[in-house]
């Protein structure tokens, strides 16, 4: 097995895990492999695309994801089983951005404790803010909106120029980032 064939195994898939998918991407072993190489360039690629610092590991995070539903889709699922990974990175990037939105500093290599308290914070802020601030920043970043077309449609819905629709998820962005923070604090406190 190469190198990069491997890295999919390190971020927690069993040898049957990791087989099941190859099996899955094609019958032919060595295709298989060509084809786990491509889907991980191209995983890679795509992060690097839309600015993500750690591509490789969040292309890892995505083959881990998808290796581990192969067993249940790859029965009834139809088409090039790419496109299934790059719905599952579509996924792994909200969250990337999820984080990054109120811990720019944050990592998948933080500990899952810290990460479980940050969501826990996050939700709560979420919570508190009025329904249509909560909509709005749900839906800006939820939608997994990354192009201005998408952004454009959205301050149309709202009737705002795009300009003042950044200014206001910038506005919630930053009240949820004091929130969660003062929520972090308390919680170290008690």
């Amino acid at each position: 097995m190469n190198s990069s064939a491997s890295q999919g195994k390190d971020v927690g898939l069993t040898q049957e895990m990791f087989e099941q998918l190859l099996a899955w991407l094609d019958e032919d072993r060595e295709l298989a492999g060509k084809k786990y190489e491509e889907i991980r360039f191209q995983l890679i690629n795509l992060f690097i695309g839309r600015g993500c610092r750690i591509s490789e590991e969040l292309a890892d995070k995505t083959i881990d994801r998808v290796a581990r539903k192969v067993k249940d889709i790859a029965g009834t699922y139809v088409g090039d089983p790419a496109l299934y990974f790059y719905g599952v990175a579509k996924i792994i990037h909200l969250e990337y951005v999820r984080r990054k939105l109120i811990f720019p500093q944050d990592s998948l290599s933080r500990p899952e404790k810290d990460r479980e308290q940050r969501y826990e914070c996050l939700h709560l802020c979420i919570e508190k803010l009025s329904s249509v601030n909560r909509e709005l920043i749900l839906t800006y970043y939820g939608e997994g909106q990354t192009n201005e077309e998408q952004r454009r449609k959205l301050a149309s819905r709202m009737r705002l120029e795009l300009n003042a629709l950044w200014v206001r998820v910038h506005r919630i962005r930053e009240k949820l980032r004091r929130c969660v923070i003062e929520c972090l604090k308390n919680r170290e406190a008690q």
